[in-house]
C-alpha cells in the first residue's frame, strides 16, 4: 500500500495534526488504518497515538500523553529513519523530547508539538508545504 499523503483522509490528518486538532487527525488516520496492511498498518497505528497523545495534552492528562507517546515511540523504533513518506528520524527525537519534558519534576517549558515531515525523493519538506 502507498500512503499518499497529499490529498484524502491522509491529507486531512496532517492539516488537522498541524493546526493542532489532534482529535480529528485521529479520526481521518484511523479511516485509512482500518484497511491498511502491514507494515503501514502499525506505521499508520503510532501516528495515530501521537495524535491521540497530543489529544489528551490538551485535555490535560498527562499519562494518557505519556502512556500514548511511549507506545507510539516504541512501535516507530521498527521503522527506517524514512517509512511511507514521513521522516520518522525526527518524529522519534521530537517523541523522546516530550517523554523527557513530561517525566521531569521541573517546570520547564514544553518542547513544540512535534511535525511530520513529508519526505520527497530523500529529502525532507514541511507537510504543511
Amino acid at each position: 500500500m502507498t500512503l499518499d499523503w497529499t490529498r484524502g483522509e491522509l491529507r486531512k490528518g496532517l492539516d488537522s495534526f498541524d493546526s493542532g486538532a489532534f482529535f480529528e487527525a485521529h479520526e481521518h488516520w484511523e479511516s485509512v488504518w482500518l484497511t491498511a496492511r502491514e507494515p503501514e498498518k502499525t506505521f499508520l497505528q503510532a501516528l495515530i497515538q501521537v495524535a491521540a497523545s497530543f489529544h489528551h495534552f490538551q485535555l490535560g492528562n498527562q499519562a494518557g500523553t505519556i502512556s500514548l507517546l511511549r507506545s507510539a515511540l516504541r512501535r516507530l523504533e521498527k521503522y527506517p529513519e524514512s517509512f511511507g513518506g514521513i521522516a520518522i528520524a525526527p518524529l522519534r527525537i521530537s517523541i523522546g523530547q516530550w517523554l523527557e519534558s513530561l517525566d521531569t519534576v521541573s517546570q520547564s517549558p514544553q518542547p513544540p508539538i512535534p511535525r511530520l515531515e513529508l519526505t520527497i525523493s530523500g529529502s525532507a519538506s514541511s507537510a504543511s508545504g
